[in-house]
């Protein structure tokens, strides 16, 4: 059971942590402090997660991508394009439309 209860809440989350990480580039961010801050949110997620799927929202050109090479380690920077941000606002809608209407038919359930 225990098993099922994983693959369930897999399938929650793959389709929320897009809507996550958007959330999170409205600044440029890279990997590890992108990691950070969806953890402080209390969204966990895998660098094997999240890089390739910043790869498919760069491909979707939904966030553009720049190196910076001013420290000693180079890193990756990430941020929501303006169409990205086209897509975010629509997506959050959607979510909390979503959410709201799930959260009455759950409080129905207690009753």
């Amino acid at each position: 059971m225990s098993s099922l209860i994983d693959s369930f809440t897999i399938e929650l989350r793959r389709g929320t942590l897009t809507l996550a990480v958007l959330s999170q580039l409205q600044t440029p961010q890279y990997g590890y402090s992108l990691v950070q801050r969806l953890e402080q949110a209390g969204v966990s997620i895998e660098q094997n997660t999240l890089y390739p799927l910043l790869r498919r929202l760069e491909k979707q050109e939904l966030v553009t991508s720049s190196w910076d090479t001013t420290e000693s380690r180079p890193r990756k920077y990430y941020v929501i394009s303006n169409y990205g941000n086209e897509i975010f606002e629509q997506l959050k809608t959607e979510w909390l439309t979503l959410a709201s209407e799930l959260n009455t038919l759950l409080q129905g359930d207690d009753k």
